[in-house]
């Protein structure tokens, strides 16, 4: 049923003599003589060496000299750039005030949402003061555009009017106490707290007139900022703002 065994007539090559137990792999060993001698292996060594000693001459070179000293060039007479982060000491703010408001608290914002960051701030700083449940006096620069020239107008007279004005603007008691990143340091420290001490306490709640806009709709030109006379046309609103809006006098401070 099997077919007997019959003797291979292949011819297995003698392979004693090499480490190699396959006769395909017969020249590896001659290639790899071929490239590294002994004595190219013994000149590699001898650059690595070298190498070597020279990194650590170097090396103890460098250690041994003397450091450089700081010569009187400009960038070391140079002051330090303060972080932008960090706000002035109360101390050192400009001595900017608002003249009748010794008893309440005025805020310059926006609620306009173009730029986020300032919206953002704006809507922090009036959180943190609302909470003390103070008066503040609330001035939307969005709604009434005669603030920003009344904000203009108290810098430059307060000798602020090289710096760019940026909101929100707070003030406490008719003195300028800074912007956001300020506001929110003084109210980290406890400062804020003893500086709002005394003033009168608002009423909770929102105004059922405005809704807490503290704005209402002109009832001369009905908020259209324009009124019809007759043998004249029509003509600008003079009681209202430019969006036909007048400040609410059930919530006004």
């Amino acid at each position: 049923m099997w077919r007997p065994w019959a003797k291979s007539t292949v011819k297995i090559h003698d392979t004693s003599s090499s480490p190699f137990s396959f006769p395909t792999f017969k020249d590896i060993q001659n290639l790899c003589t071929e490239d590294h001698p002994s004595s190219h292996i013994k000149k590699c060594s001898s650059i690595f060496h070298r190498v070597r000693v020279a990194n650590t001459f170097l090396r103890s070179l460098a250690l041994s000299l003397p450091e450089p000293k700081p010569g009187p060039g400009p960038e070391n007479n140079a002051s330090p750039t303060p972080n932008k982060t960090t706000a002035p000491p109360l101390q050192q703010q400009p001595s900017i005030t608002i003249p009748g408001t010794d008893k309440r608290i005025v805020v310059y914002y926006t609620s306009l949402r173009v730029v986020r960051s300032t919206f953002e701030d704006c809507k922090i700083v009036l959180s943190i003061l609302r909470g003390f449940r103070v008066l503040v006096d609330e001035r939307d620069l969005s709604m009434d555009s005669s603030f920003l020239n009344e904000l203009n107008q108290i810098f430059s007279n307060g000798g602020g009017c090289g710096q760019k004005l940026t909101l929100p603007r707070v003030f406490i008691g008719g003195r300028y106490m800074g912007g956001a990143e300020e506001t929110r340091q003084l109210n980290e420290s406890g400062e804020l707290k003893k500086i709002i001490e005394g003033l009168p306490v608002a009423d909770s709640g929102v105004c059922e007139v405005c809704c807490g806009y503290r704005f209402i709709l002109c009832g001369q030109c009905n908020g259209s900022h324009k009124l019809y006379i007759e043998k004249a046309g029509f003509k600008s609103c003079t009681a209202c703002n430019e969006n036909g809006l007048i400040r609410c006098p059930s919530c006004a401070v």
